[in-house]
């Protein structure tokens, strides 16, 4: 018997019914397996906190003052102007070991003063020196104060100038014990250069070296520099000494700025006459910025020491890629300020100042100063009228403790308001702790002046024990 048509048409539309209803259902069984969360099987990686052995601390200074082209058969040749001796310190307790430097471009130098603290347990050691130096010669006038410094691996001196009756050294020294490669880029009024006396400069082990700005940066009135080095960190600065028609103006040395950004705060800026006046500040206020790597503009605020509101209207300048810049700061009373250039690029900065420009005027280069990021140790060397300036541009109000460690003050508190600064006394001759707290930006900086004399320098956060660092076996 056979089948009919229709039942075999009716069985086969039935499996292709059936066979349809199953493939649907299993693409949306698929479609909601990958919709629903999957259970995951992860295991957290073995890992160890450890913390490094700090490392001890180094700070270099430059030493004595120097006089170039005091010798008329060989105008090249750098001499001892002055000698200084440097305040020492440490935090804890421990000793500061020397780590005297040579000096072969200074005749008679003897070397100049570099100093180490070993690391107590596993915390690292506070250390900070200074010193400072007044002269009144022919040719050299004037009151300096040096900030020794620790090594570093890029450093940026913001002035200086090539113009005539200037006479400005750049100073490098090596307190490593391995020789150091140094690479010295000159940033003027066409950009970036690397002349051929900064090409290589070799820095031996235990050696300081000093160099002409003349013959680096021949012809520029506002240079700034970067000094790269490889092999080893070196410590740089620059010496600044300033003849008007034969009459001294003042001499400085300068430390270098650490690092470019995009805010550079300069507390302590002293104008010390009135405007109008001879020696006014019209002319004897300057702000040089440069921006290294992008063109950009800056907004410079200069803002009087424990006042709300800026003393001037804030300047808006143009920073070009590689070119330094300068503005006036001009129509300043006298008194203490802050300066504050916020810019839209890293950049750095440093204010030139002055007493006046007839016999017996000084200067100072103040660089801007980083923020402290805890308690830091500061030497504050013989001087007159040493004075802590701190500065606040943060929205929330800091008190400062000052301890003393080494005089015979008692420890101090001053509130620096959101935004604002304020400025505290300290004893020539003294070492002090400078804590900030919990607060999230302060900067300080150490002035000194009197009628014939200024100086300043800016307060570095110490070096502390590097922090902990995941292991993973």
């Amino acid at each position: 018997m056979t089948e009919s048509t229709t039942a075999r048409r009716a069985r086969a539309g039935a499996r292709l019914l059936i066979g349809a209803v199953v493939s649907v259902v299993a693409v949306i069984a698929v479609l909601l397996a990958i919709a629903a969360p999957w259970p995951r099987i992860a295991h957290e990686p073995v890992a160890v906190a450890a913390s490094p052995a700090p490392d001890e601390a180094v700070v270099v200074c430059d030493g004595a003052l120097f006089a170039a082209g005091r010798n008329a058969r060989s105008a090249d040749e750098i001499t001892v102007a002055a000698r200084s001796t440097p305040l020492v310190a440490t935090d804890g307790g421990a000793e500061a070991a020397d780590l005297p430097l040579r000096s072969p471009d200074v005749e008679g130098s003897g070397g100049a003063p570099a100093y180490s603290a070993q690391p107590q347990g596993r915390a690292a050691t506070a250390l900070a020196a200074g010193s400072s130096a007044r002269v009144a010669q022919a040719d050299l006038s004037g009151f300096a104060v040096d900030a020794c410094r620790p090594p570093l691996f890029e450093s940026w001196l913001v002035g200086g100038d090539t113009s005539i009756g200037t006479s400005d050294l750049v100073v490098v020294a090596n307190p490593g014990d391995v020789a150091a490669t140094v690479e010295i880029t000159v940033y003027g009024a066409t950009g970036p250069v690397v002349p051929p006396g900064g090409t290589a400069v070799a820095i031996a082990a235990r050696t300081q070296r000093v160099i002409p700005l003349a013959g680096l940066a021949s012809g520029e009135e506002s240079p700034v520099l970067r000094i790269t080095a490889t092999g080893a960190p070196v410590r740089a600065s620059m010496q600044s000494s300033l003849v008007r028609t034969l009459v001294p103006g003042g001499v400085d040395q300068q430390s270098a700025v650490a690092a470019a950004a995009e805010r550079q705060v300069i507390p302590g800026v002293v104008v010390t006459a009135p405007p109008g006046a001879a020696g006014a500040s019209d002319a004897a206020t300057i702000v040089r910025i440069l921006a290294p790597a992008h063109a950009g503009q800056a907004i410079v605020t200069v803002t009087a020491v424990g006042a709300a509101t800026p003393a001037t209207p804030p300047a808006t300048v143009p920073l070009a890629k590689g070119i330094p810049t300068e503005l006036e700061l001009s129509g300043l009373a006298v008194g203490s300020y802050v300066v504050t250039v916020d810019a839209s690029v890293a950049a750095v900065a440093a204010v030139w100042q002055a007493t006046g420009f007839g016999a017996g005027s000084d200067f100072a280069w103040l660089t801007s100063a980083p923020a402290l990021d805890g308690a830091s140790l500061v030497a504050v060397p013989a001087g007159p009228s040493p004075t802590l300036q701190l500065a606040n541009p943060s929205a929330d109000a800091a008190t400062v403790t000052v301890h003393v460690v080494r005089g015979g003050e008692a420890d101090r508190s001053v509130e620096v308001p959101a935004g604002g600064s304020a400025a505290l006394p300290l004893g020539a001759g003294t070492v002090v702790r400078v804590d900030p707290g919990d607060a999230g930006e302060v900067h300080a900086q150490v002035s000194f002046w009197d009628a014939g004399a200024l100086a300043g320098f800016a307060a570095w956060p110490s070096d502390a024990s590097a922090g902990p660092v995941r292991v993973y076996p």
